[in-house]
């Protein structure tokens, strides 16, 4: 393209006229589109005038418009490119033209013009064939020459085809020649002898190249197939070989596999096997030999004892036009059969032993033998599977069977030990017997609790005789080792024996309780078990036992306060002038029973006017909702119902009647507002000291009986201590059964409570059945109340 640049800024070479009046020019091909020839109005003698009035015709002598004249300025320029390969395709031609007519009207006038064509190097020389093969004999000597396709270009004179160029080779070379009209021929060479076993194909790549500014070039590639010739003999991996063979192997056993090689190919590497003449008839009739193959197997019965070892030779050759052969040596060593089993004696045996057998105890004498020879006849004698065993060999034919880890038949009840004896044949062969070892039981393994510690639930009032629980141990012994025995380790409780309360089933070790538990006397037992087996000497264990009493809802509230003979009426008086939020009474019940089922809630289960009291649910108070009016009835009836939370609750019920008088000087004239601290003589401290020294003397006489029938009681033969909460169980019910005989001195202890409130205490008319109630009021009313506690009412 460079080259056709150069041309575009071209001026007109050669400008020449002939007699015949032909204007020539000469231009290179390949010019651009636009590019002026030449000026055919100087170049002819031509007015620019007169070319734009007159019209102006080319007339080409081709297919095509390569050329086209300017009116305006008389300039002859390329309109299409010109290729001179395409038009004078003949390489023969010396030069190439285009020929045109300029033709001119009004007066006609006709100009004849030649323009010639230069070559340019636009083409690259190329072969007909980019690939050529060859095939030439490994045997080819050096010297011999090989023709090759000629390159061919479309350029012509210096950009034709000028050389050739091979790729570097060691067997090849090129020579180059040139034809009469100037064509370049190439002929391969060849340099140094082939050898097809080294190297097969040879690629070389030939080049062309003319000789154009800059040159061009064009490639083939060569590839050379080196043909076989018989050059090389079979060869075996080693000249002599040598195998061995038992005796007596089956016909058809594969001996060996001769395997010899031929670098060659094709039939040059075909190989066939067979004896040579050195090879005996006999050992002939022994052995076979595959000819494609090379398997050499057994024919014949071999016999150790007839031959030691055999002989063969053995020659392979290959199937070229003149075979090449190649030989080896097998020697055959003949090995012995070891075609007895080795076999085993028990001299002597203990079948059966105590688990606690030392250890180091020979507990078999075992013999071995085997009527081989040699290796063959050499034994050994071993334990196929891990196991508390050892052999020790105390001569070449005898073995001890020793114990070497302490046994427990409670992991393992007999072992079957396998003893295996072996030759050292080839290959060996060996034997087995199996042997059983029994283990007897002896006492080893004391009685085993699931647990050491039970607790037992039991809920209260249970059946006498129910069953609580299950205790049962485990001992892996056998027979009279494993029998258990439970029984219950004695212990007193406040006098009284474990097993006046419990009893164990002593087979099984089923727990019994033998009376019936109060959670308010009696809330845990601890105590142990013991189980111990039947073997000798005997063995033990003991666990703890923990039992529970579980609360039952079996204690019906009682209502202490306000005091009322069994099935009476409660009768109060209130003043009509008793302000809202007034205490009128309060409701006291106590329950023995223990946690939820000891929670005392209150409810009106009937009242005369709803609107007139409220009764606080959890301390019992019963006040006032508002002040009374006339409409009010004297008479007001309130029924209370003390309510457990147990499962199902239980309830206790109080009546009382309200009656109102008008004024409160009248109807409580004996209770004169008098503080405490000022009258210490009156009649209200007379009647606490009195009550307060029949309280205590009553309690006196009742702690004197209760000594005196504690002390006048038979003691029980056996008695285990009694456990620590039992007892202050049974302490705790005594002061509260003795509470409860004694009342008074429950509201002594509410009394001195209230005075020490600072509030005053005063006079309450009395209810049937009783002869005083005495209530505290706070200083700053007139009115029977307390403040936070509860209004407390003492029968003295």
């Amino acid at each position: 393209m460079q080259q056709k640049g150069l041309w575009i800024v071209f001026s007109l070479c050669v400008i020449w006229r002939t007699a015949l009046s032909v204007t020539r020019y000469s231009i290179p091909e390949e010019m651009e589109r636009g590019s002026v020839v030449a000026n055919l109005a100087a170049d002819l003698g031509l007015e620019l005038g007169g070319l734009v009035h007159r019209e102006v015709k080319l007339d080409i002598f081709h297919s095509k418009k390569y050329l086209d004249v300017n009116k305006k300025t008389g300039e002859l320029s390329i309109v299409e490119k010109i290729d001179r390969e395409y038009l004078c395709p003949t390489k023969t031609a010396t030069s190439c033209f285009v020929k045109l007519d300029l033709i001119i009207e009004s007066p006609l006038r006709i100009f004849n013009i030649e323009l010639e064509i230069t070559d340019i190097n636009d083409n690259a020389p190329h072969f007909r064939r980019d690939r050529v093969e060859l095939d030439v004999s490994e045997s080819a000597t050096p010297g011999e020459r090989f023709s090759l396709p000629n390159a061919v270009d479309p350029d012509v004179g210096i950009n034709t085809v000028k050389t050739y160029q091979l790729s570097e080779s060691e067997h090849f070379t090129i020579e180059i020649q040139t034809g009469s009209d100037g064509t370049k021929y190439v002929d391969l060479v060849l340099t140094k002898a082939l050898d097809r076993e080294e190297h097969s194909v040879h690629n070389l790549i030939l080049t062309a190249i003319d000789g154009g500014v800059p040159a061009r070039s064009g490639t083939a590639n060569i590839v050379v197939r080196v043909q076989d010739t018989n050059d090389n003999a079979p060869r075996f991996d080693l000249p002599v070989f040598s195998v061995n063979m038992t005796e007596n192997s089956p016909i058809g056993t594969l001996v060996t596999k001769l395997n010899a090689t031929d670098i060659d190919e094709g039939p040059n590497a075909d190989i066939t096997y067979a004896f040579t003449l050195y090879t005996s008839e006999k050992t002939q009739d022994i052995f076979a030999l595959n000819p494609n193959t090379g398997e050499i197997t057994v024919k014949g019965t071999i016999d150790f004892e007839d031959m030691k070892f055999y002989e063969m030779h053995v020659e392979a050759k290959d199937k070229g036009a003149q075979p090449l052969t190649g030989q080896c040596k097998l020697i055959v060593h003949v090995t012995d059969m070891n075609d007895n089993y080795p076999e085993i004696t028990i001299t002597s045996l203990k079948g059966t032993v105590n688990e606690d057998i030392s250890v180091g105890t020979v507990i078999a004498l075992i013999g071995v033998s085997d009527k081989d020879t040699g290796n063959n006849g050499k034994v050994r004698l071993s334990i196929t599977q891990p196991l508390p065993f050892i052999l020790n060999k105390s001569s070449d034919v005898h073995y001890e069977l020793i114990i070497s880890e302490p046994l427990d038949r409670e992991q393992v009840l007999e072992y079957d030990i396998t003893l295996v004896v072996s030759d050292e044949g080839t290959p060996s062969l060996s034997d087995n017997e199996t042997i059983t070892l029994h283990l007897l039981d002896v006492n080893d393994n004391a009685p085993q609790f699931p647990q050491s510690f039970y607790t037992i639930p039991v809920t209260e009032n249970n059946a006498p005789g129910a069953l609580l629980s299950s205790l049962t141990a485990f001992d892996p012994d056998l027979h009279e080792n494993q029998y258990l025995v439970y029984f219950i380790i004695e212990k007193e409780i406040v006098n009284t024996s474990m097993s006046m309360l419990f009893s164990i089933n002593p087979e099984n070790g089923n727990l019994y309780a033998l009376k019936t538990f109060d959670y308010e006397i009696e809330k845990e037992f601890l105590f142990h078990i013991e189980a111990r087996d039947s073997g000798v000497p005997p063995l033990s264990s003991n666990v703890t036992v923990h039992i529970v009493i579980v609360d039952q809802n079996d204690n019906t509230p009682v209502i202490v306060s306000p005091w009322r003979a069994h099935g009476s009426v409660v009768e109060e008086k209130i003043p009509r002038s008793t302000d809202k939020g007034s205490l009128v009474s309060k409701v006291i019940a106590i329950d023995t029973d223990s946690v939820q089922n000891s929670r005392i809630t209150y409810q009106f289960l009937q009242v005369t006017d709803a609107t007139l009291f409220s009764l606080d649910q959890y301390n019992g108070e019963i006040r006032t909702m508002r002040m009374f009016s006339y409409r009010d009835p004297r008479h007001q009836r309130l029924v209370v119902i003390a309510k457990d939370n147990g499962e199902p609750a239980l309830s206790a019920t109080v009546t009382i009647k309200l009656s109102t008088v008008e004024t409160a000087v009248k109807a409580y004239s004996d209770m004169t507002e008098v503080p405490l601290e000022y009258d210490i003589f009156s009649d209200l401290n007379l009647y606490l000291v009195i009550g307060l020294g029949s309280v205590s003397f009553l309690l006196l006489i009742t702690i004197l009986v209760t000594c005196v029938l504690k002390c006048q009681k038979p003691k029980p033969s056996k008695a285990a201590p009694p456990c620590r909460n039992s007892v202050i169980s049974e302490r705790n019910s005594t002061i509260a059964d003795s509470t409860l005989v004694s009342n008074d001195a429950y509201w002594y202890s509410l009394f001195l409570a209230e005075t020490r409130k600072g509030k005053l205490v005063v006079r309450q008319p009395v209810p049937k059945g009783s002869r005083y109630i005495v209530s505290s009021i706070p200083r700053s009313t007139g009115l029977t109340e307390t403040s936070d506690s509860a209004a407390s009412t003492l029968q003295v």
